[in-house]
């Protein structure tokens, strides 16, 4: 019986950053965002599969690491909010933006995408994680939730 409360995986969080904090990108803006993500975007599949990400920033808003969450297809991807917090709690990001692409082009929200923000930023509040903001992305622009007074 012992032997058997023994046997139970080792759990290891670690974080290796590459780069010293002062050289870190700093988001203060929509824009600064968009222009991270846009260029970690696989550009031969923007306009194909729909992918969700996540930007991690430390208290500073200066940031820590992108981290994709899901690929799914033309018109959807699984948002799990699970693997979302894991991975910011991981990072000990302070807060987070959200970010999916539409293969479509089209910035539009859809009712969708407004019950994923509201659901993670409500999760974001109890978990004292900032979500900044959700961007819609694409290759011609973007749309963001913070810039149309819904966060």
């Amino acid at each position: 019986m012992i032997q058997e409360l023994t046997r139970v995986a080792e759990v290891i969080v670690a974080y290796r950053p590459k780069f010293k904090a002062s050289e870190r990108p700093k988001v203060t803006s929509a824009n600064d965002a968009y222009q991270i993500f846009i260029n970690q975007w696989e550009k031969d599949t923007i306009e194909l599969l729909e992918e969700f990400k996540i930007m991690l920033l430390d208290r500073s808003k200066r940031v820590l690491g992108i981290a994709r969450i899901s690929v799914g297809g033309v018109e959807q991807t699984v948002v799990d909010p699970k693997i979302i917090f894991a991975i910011a709690l991981k990072a000990k990001a302070s807060s987070i933006i959200l970010a999916h692409n539409h293969p479509s082009g089209n910035v539009q929200a859809s009712l969708t995408d407004n019950k994923v923000t509201e659901k993670l930023r409500d999760g974001g509040k109890l978990l004292e994680i900032e979500v900044c903001d959700h961007l819609i992305i694409t290759n011609d622009g973007y749309y963001s939730y913070e810039e149309e007074g819904l966060m």
